[in-house]
């Protein structure tokens, strides 16, 4: 792009030709008829995807509302985002794994864990106290549906990143009480069970799935059972909720491998040739994770005043290998929430604390990327991260149609770290404010358009502020955003209603956290970790659609589409003018399925147009592959109770490029790749009682 590009016109320009043409999915079209909810509650707690949907129409910014309910397949992250605008999930070898998430660029840089989003369960945060999560660890069929409140639209006191906020809202009572059984090609089967009761003032589930693959590519079984329940009391103006849920996961990494490699043989991992180095079968790359989370929520109150209390406690031993190094990591994590909300006439008022606490040990040791020999260990970290939060939010409603919001978030975040075993560290702290002001103007029901202006601010986590035996020294990411879009539903008269919504959004980022893969390690797993010595541009749209369309027979087309632009660049310094490296310029994913009683049939398509850098230097013939993968899904449901699906992805038996590590500058021969799944068939039957 010329350097006379001005973010300004680019704004004011593509809003002006977005507003002449429908947009985005707001909130969107089931893939089948709804599950079957008996008894269905709605609670201050746990409020309905109506209610949720209200909320969220007061967030002057984007946002989507996700019901994973209605999705046939539903047990990777993959399946409960598909067709979302604005959340690309960039696959990391398809199976039970460590899928890369990005919102508006949270986070890209990070391997092996992601960061710069906050996770919530049931409002309350999945993160550990340094920001960094396992996302293997959630369980999508638990949910009744996922609340995203992208970049600075988040709620949560302690939500500051330039990704915002995703919230997973458990099922409660006798909400999608079902069996369901699913397998499909590379050895997979899922296997779900859920139960509920209900009472006169109280509620209950319990759920159970287990996850197992034998994966596309060499080396990358994967297994997973989680254990979730919840319990839930209510009186006059009260509400209490306790949750407890258990995490099983592993799996076996396949590692990136050359280029051209992923292109002609992309089964292979590094030890299938002669002379390959790291050694995958003597190295066994894997990842190992259990996670305990207890959590307990409280509402007193009504709409004019009311107040939430929150509190959790989650241990995590996770153990994660590459091909060089295994980091041991045992700990505990603490926090707790308060919220007084209220109405002092055409005033809406919140006022927010957040605390979180996490101690942990870190062990790391080196082994021999050839042979897998354990070396002696180099590092036996103490780590303690907190943060302090607390939020001021105000809603001001000049008319009914017109409101203006703003929020003042003050932050403190530590992370101090300390090497037992030769006593160097170091202890950080920042201290941040992260202020929006914003505008809603609904000049309809049916309509919605917003603005806003917003700074983000982003701690780094361990994974970036330890570096072998030694802990770098790191500052904030921060970020300045402008942000406009609006969503609506259209045609709410007829038969065919068209849900639609738009945001575009420039953000000015300086000190960006960038990883990168160190160029003198041969294996691909070693990084280095900076701060960007000058300013950096995340700019895009992201757009959705969907509705339904009437068909030349008895039946009619629903139909999806998402589409998600992505304009990163360097403004300054080493790498100046150039792309930032791991964002696709453009995302697209749409599905159209011809429904006609119980039955859903149709095509799909996930499409990548253009080739995306994989090193910030731009190197010419070292660039992501586009491609386009077509898939096809045919869906059955009978009396409201049974439900058969199969489903083909990548009928073309496509060969692409899912993810890689990003570089300063990489080599052809060098591993950075990591290729996506091939044609592959599942199937499932699902029981709802």
């Amino acid at each position: 792009m010329p350097s006379s590009f001005s973010p300004s016109r680019f704004v004011v320009g593509t809003a002006l030709c977005c507003l002449s043409l429908p947009a985005v999915c707001a909130d969107p079209v089931a893939t089948l008829p709804s599950v079957t909810v008996t008894g269905e509650a709605s609670t201050p707690l746990q409020p309905s995807i109506h209610q949720e949907q209200l909320r969220l129409d007061r967030v002057p910014g984007g946002t989507n509302l996700i019901t994973p309910q209605d999705e046939v397949r539903m047990s990777t992250l993959r399946d409960a985002t598909d067709f979302q605008p604005g959340i690309v999930v960039q696959e990391f070898f398809g199976g039970i794994d460590q899928p890369r998430l990005n919102i508006r660029g949270s986070g890209i840089q990070s391997n092996p864990v992601n960061r710069g989003v906050l996770l919530l369960q049931d409002g309350l945060p999945i993160n550990e106290a340094d920001g960094s999560f396992v996302i293997g660890l959630l369980e999508p069929r638990n949910a009744s549906l996922i609340s995203v409140r992208r970049g600075a639209n988040a709620l949560s006191a302690g939500a500051t990143t330039l990704g915002g906020e995703m919230d997973f809202q458990s099922l409660i009572g006798t909400q999608g009480d079902m069996f369901s059984i699913e397998g499909g090609s590379f050895g997979r089967l899922g296997l779900y069970a859920g139960k509920g009761f209900t009472g006169e003032q109280f509620d209950g589930r319990v759920s159970l799935s287990h996850d197992k693959a034998e994966g596309y590519r060499h080396h990358s079984d994967g297994e997973r059972t989680n254990l979730s329940a919840n319990f839930g009391v209510r009186g006059d103006n009260f509400e209490n909720r306790t949750y407890l849920s258990y995490t099983d996961l592993k799996f076996d990494i396949p590692t990136v491998i050359p280029r051209d490699r992923a292109y002609s043989d992309p089964k292979s991992v590094m030890g299938d040739y002669p002379g390959d180095a790291p050694n995958v079968y003597n190295s066994d790359p894997n990842r190992k994770t259990r996670q305990l989370r207890l959590a307990n929520r409280s509402y007193i109150g009504n709409e004019d005043l009311n107040q939430t209390f929150g509190v959790y406690w989650q241990t995590v031993d996770d153990t994660f290998t590459d091909p060089t190094t295994s980091t041991d990591t045992t700990g505990h994590t603490w926090g707790a929430q308060w919220q007084l909300a209220g109405k002092l006439q055409s005033l809406d008022y919140r006022l927010a604390l957040d605390w979180a606490r996490s101690d942990m040990d870190r062990e790391v040791t080196p082994q021999n990327p050839v042979t897998g020999k354990r070396m002696p260990r180099i590092a036996n970290f103490d780590l303690q991260a907190e943060n302090r939060s607390a939020l001021l939010g105000l809603e001001y409603h000049l008319t009914p149609q017109l409101s203006l919001v703003g929020d003042l978030k003050y932050t403190q975040a530590i992370r101090d770290a300390n090497n037992r075993d030769n006593g160097i560290g170091r202890d950080q702290k920042w201290s941040y404010a992260s202020p929006k002001a914003g505008i809603v103007w609904k000049p309809a029901d049916t309509m919605r358009w917003y603005a806003n202006v917003s700074r983000s601010n982003e701690a780094p986590t361990y994974w970036e502020l330890l570096s072998g035996a030694s802990v770098n020294e790191l500052d904030l990411q921060r970020a300045t955003t402008y942000e406009i879009g609006g969503d609506g539903r259209m045609f709410t008269g007829t038969a065919y209603p068209v849900n639609w919504a738009i945001s575009i959004y420039h953000s000015n980022v300086d000190d960006e956290l960038m990883e990168v893969a160190d160029p003198s390690d041969p294996t691909g797993s070693k990084s280095i970790v900076y701060n960007y010595s000058d300013r950096t541009r995340h700019q895009g749209i992201e757009a959705g659609l969907n509705g339904s369309l009437p068909s030349p027979g008895i039946g009619k087309f629903d139909y999806r589409l998402a589409y998600t632009f992505s304009d990163f660049r360097f403004r300054g310094g080493e790498f100046d003018g150039n792309r930032i490296a791991g964002v696709p310029r453009h995302v697209l994913s749409a599905e159209i399925l011809y429904r006609v009683g119980g039955w859903q049939i149709g095509p799909n398509v996930h499409w990548m147009p253009s080739d995306t850098y994989t090193d910030h230097v731009n190197t010419q013939g070292l660039e992501q592959k586009s491609y386009a993968l077509l898939g096809f899904k045919v869906a059955y449901q009978h009396n409201k109770n049974w439900t058969a699906w199969v489903q083909a992805d990548n009928l073309t038996d496509k060969t692409y490029v899912s993810s890689y590590r990003i570089g300063r500058q990489n080599r052809l021969a060098q591993p950075r790749f990591l290729p996506g799944n091939g044609r592959s068939v599942s199937a499932g039957l699902k029981y709802q009682f």
